[in-house]
């Protein structure tokens, strides 16, 4: 099996994960073993390809960045995670949309766990819960066969941001994991149950010795 590097890092900047995961991409070669960044972000709006700028109603002192994802705009900020899928799809013999629907599996196996009910619609990708609110977000990029961006899924987070947006261009309401559930919400539990699910839908073992742990770039 394929060597797969985790990364759990910090709270970061944006623009220098952009940077990292495109030079990541950029560089890498046959030989080089897939990696998943997860992190959380400092308050920041992405503007995606199909960015439409009257989506970003009022953005005030946030700050709006352009990225090359898929998808319009949406919203990163602490309490949310923010997971990066670095991964070559030709040696993991899988397709884009076949990675949309672990990444969207994961969210959904993560959200059993604090008896929510999650589901997907193939017309616009991601998770939404029974209250009709979209609790994740997905947005990939495919570069020489590779991915890189990811998904973002909303667990215990300042909500206001989201109302200067139309999200995804979708005119839905979001929501997170803490408004969800009637149990507890502790973010750290739930980003450990994420990680494991995530590296477990993907094929992994997680207690492997094929699988790197780290918390730096």
């Amino acid at each position: 099996m394929n060597k797969l590097i985790v990364r759990e890092l910090d709270q970061q900047e944006y623009k220098y994960i952009l940077n990292r995961m495109i030079d990541f991409t950029d560089n890498r070669s046959a030989e080089t073993a897939d990696e998943i960044w997860i992190l959380q972000h400092n308050s920041v709006f992405t503007q995606g390809k199909a960015g439409n700028d009257s989506f970003i109603m009022t953005p005030g002192d946030i700050p709006v960045i352009r990225a090359d994802r898929g998808g319009h705009v949406t919203y990163h900020g602490p309490g949310q995670i923010t997971a990066y899928i670095l991964i070559d799809l030709k040696r993991a013999e899988m397709s884009v949309f076949e990675l949309i629907s672990v990444i969207e599996k994961t969210v959904i196996k993560t959200m059993s766990k604090w008896k929510v009910p999650g589901y997907t619609d193939r017309l616009a990708r991601g998770v939404y819960c029974k209250s009709r609110k979209k609790i994740a977000s997905i947005g990939l990029r495919v570069r020489r066969g590779c991915t890189y961006h990811g998904i973002s899924f909303n667990v215990d987070m300042d909500m206001s941001p989201w109302k200067r947006i139309n999200a995804c261009g979708l005119d839905l309401e979001m929501t997170q994991l803490k408004n969800e559930t009637n149990d507890y919400v502790d973010f750290n539990d739930v980003l450990f149950t994420f990680k494991k699910e995530l590296i477990k839908e993907l094929g992994y073992n997680d207690e492997s010795e094929n699988i790197v742990d780290s918390t730096s770039l």
